[in-house]
C-alpha cells in the first residue's frame, strides 16, 4: 500500500498541477493537505486580503476534491512536526509539491527535504507556477539575467509552451482512513470586521473562477488589449492575477487558452491582437519570480546598490503624509482613485499602481518599503517578487529599473489614460462635478469654478499633499548626490 502526500501550497488548483500529477503515479492512497504556517515566511506573512482570498481559495479546492472522491486535508503548525505526524501516522512514502520563490519558503523546504530524507521519505519538487521549466536561463557567461528585454528574448528562445497542460483527473485515490483535519474557520482567515464586503462583489476565488475570468478576457478584451491595458477606465487587462498568485490558474494554461483563441479567431478575422504583448506581461511576471531566486535579498534591499544609503524621508515626519496616501487623501486625483479602489476591491490597475508609486518615493520621498507593505496587506494578488520588483522599479533602485530621474507627473497620467474622467469620477465622487480639463488638478481651478462644482478644497476634497514641481526637483537633487 503506497501513501502519497500532495503538499498544496499556492498551487490551489487540481488542473496542469505537475506535483499533483507526480503524487497520482502508482499512489493507492492519497493525502491532499494544506498547512497554514505563516510564521515560516516572517517577514512577509500573507496579509489580511490575501488571508481572505486564501479562506476562498481553499474551500473551492475541497470543494472539487470532494467532487473527486476526496477532500482537502487542513492542519496548522510547524511544516516539519505536521509533515511527520503524517509520515508516522499514514505511513506516507512520498511528498509532491510545486516549488516557491519566496527566499523564506525556499530556506524551509531545503531544511524539510533533509529532514524528510533522513525518515526515508521521497520528495519531489515540482514547478506549476512558472514559464521556464527544468534549468533556469542564464546569459552566455553563465550569470543570472539582470534586464528584462535579453530574458524575453531567451525565454521567446527556449520555447514559451513546453508540452500540453494536463486536465483534470476523474477521480482521485482515497483518503487513509481516519485521517484528521481541522476546519477552514479554524485557520480565522476572514476579517473579523467587515471590511472586506467588496471584495465578493469583485472576486469570485478558486480554479472555476480563475477559467471564467480567463475566458471573459479572451471572448472581451484580449483583442483590444495592447490599446486598453493602460486605462485604469476600461475593463482593459485580465484581473488574473491573484488567481496566478494563488496557483488557481497556471501560465502554461494561458498559454495555451491564447493560442487556441488566436488560431481560431485570425484564422476566421485576420484581426486584433495575437496575443503577444499579454505574453509579455506574463513574462514579466516570470521575471520577478527569477530575480528573487537570484537576488534574495531584493524583498527588501535595494537591487543597485548605490540605494543602500539614499536619503529618504524620516519615517517619523512623513508618517501623516503617508496615511494620506493609504487613504487616497492626497488631493491627487489619479492616486485618490487608486487607493480607494484597492481599499474597496483589494486591486489596483497596474498603470495606477505606478503612478501611486511614483508620488510616494519620488514626490514624498518616503521609502518604496513603506509602500510595498501597504500593498502587501490589502491587495489580494499580493506576491512578494511581483511586489518587490514592482515598487523597486518605481522607486528606482531596482532591476531593470525606471530610472530615478523619471518621475511621473500624476496630472498628465491622469488626462492620457483616463481621457474622460469616469475612473476618478467613480472614485472620488466628490470633485465628479469638476469639468474634464480640472478634473485631474482641482487645485488649478478657480474659486468661481470650484463654488459652481461645490467643492471647497480643504474641506470637501484635501489641498495637494505636495508641490509636484518642486517636489520633483527635490527628488531630483536626492539622486544626484548619489549617483
Amino acid at each position: 500500500m503506497t501513501t502519497t502526500l500532495i503538499w498544496f501550497r499556492r498551487d490551489l488548483r487540481l488542473s496542469d498541477n505537475p506535483a499533483l500529477q507526480a503524487a497520482l503515479k502508482d499512489a493507492n492512497q492519497l493525502i491532499p493537505l494544506f498547512i497554514q504556517s505563516p510564521g515560516e515566511e516572517a517577514p512577509w506573512q500573507p496579509g489580511a486580503a490575501s488571508n481572505w482570498w486564501l479562506h476562498h481559495s481553499l474551500a473551492a479546492l475541497d470543494d472539487s476534491l470532494r467532487h473527486r472522491q476526496s477532500r482537502l486535508v487542513l492542519a496548522q503548525g510547524d511544516s516539519l512536526t505536521v509533515l511527520k505526524r503524517f509520515v508516522e501516522q499514514a505511513r506516507v512514502s512520498r511528498i509532491c509539491w510545486n516549488r516557491l520563490p519566496d527566499p523564506a519558503c525556499r530556506q524551509r523546504d531545503q531544511a524539510l527535504r533533509e529532514a524528510l530524507a533522513e525518515m526515508g521519505v521521497s520528495v519531489e519538487e515540482h514547478d506549476a507556477n512558472r514559464l521556464i521549466q527544468g534549468e533556469p536561463l542564464k546569459t552566455g557567461g553563465g550569470t543570472p539575467y539582470r534586464v528584462f528585454t535579453p530574458f524575453w528574448k531567451a525565454l521567446q528562445a527556449q520555447g514559451l509552451l513546453i508540452g500540453r497542460p494536463k486536465g483534470i483527473p476523474k477521480t482521485l485515490p482515497p483518503l487513509p482512513d481516519r485521517t484528521a483535519s481541522v476546519s477552514l474557520d479554524s485557520l480565522q482567515l476572514l476579517p473579523k470586521i467587515g471590511w472586506d464586503q467588496g471584495f465578493y462583489d469583485t472576486w469570485k476565488p478558486g480554479e472555476a473562477g480563475a477559467r471564467d475570468r480567463f475566458k471573459q478576457f479572451l471572448k472581451r478584451v484580449i483583442e483590444d488589449y495592447p490599446e486598453w491595458r493602460d486605462r485604469p477606465d476600461l475593463l482593459g487587462t485580465s484581473r488574473l492575477s491573484a488567481h496566478l498568485h494563488f496557483g488557481e490558474i497556471g501560465p502554461r494554461q494561458l498559454l495555451q487558452g491564447i493560442a487556441t483563441h488566436r488560431d481560431a479567431v485570425h484564422g476566421r478575422r485576420g484581426r486584433g491582437s495575437d496575443g503577444t504583448e499579454y505574453l509579455r506581461q506574463l513574462a514579466w511576471r516570470e521575471f520577478s519570480a527569477y530575480l528573487l531566486e537570484h537576488f534574495p535579498h531584493t524583498d527588501q534591499a535595494p537591487f543597485d546598490p548605490r540605494f543602500e544609503n539614499f536619503s529618504w524621508a524620516n519615517p517619523a515626519q512623513s508618517r501623516e503624509q503617508l496615511q494620506r496616501w493609504q487613504q487616497g487623501q492626497t488631493g491627487i486625483p489619479i492616486v485618490d482613485a487608486g487607493m480607494r479602489e484597492l481599499w474597496h476591491t483589494g486591486w489596483m490597475h497596474n498603470r495606477v499602481r505606478m503612478i501611486a508609486a511614483s508620488l510616494l518615493t519620488k514626490n514624498l520621498g518616503i521609502h518604496w518599503l513603506e509602500g510595498a507593505r501597504w500593498f502587501w496587506d490589502t491587495l489580494v494578488d499580493a506576491d512578494l517578487a511581483n511586489n518587490s520588483m514592482g515598487w523597486q522599479w518605481c522607486a528606482g533602485c531596482g532591476a531593470d529599473a525606471a530610472p530615478y530621474f523619471r518621475i511621473f507627473n500624476p496630472v498628465r497620467q491622469g488626462v492620457r489614460f483616463d481621457p474622460q474622467g469616469e475612473y476618478i469620477r467613480y472614485w472620488v465622487p466628490e470633485i465628479a462635478a469638476l469639468p474634464d480639463k480640472m478634473l485631474n488638478a482641482p487645485w488649478e481651478a478657480d474659486s468661481k469654478l470650484l463654488g459652481q462644482a461645490g467643492i471647497r478644497l480643504g474641506r470637501d476634497y484635501p489641498e495637494p499633499i505636495a508641490d509636484l514641481a518642486a517636489t520633483r526637483h527635490s527628488a531630483l537633487e536626492r539622486w544626484d548626490r548619489i549617483k
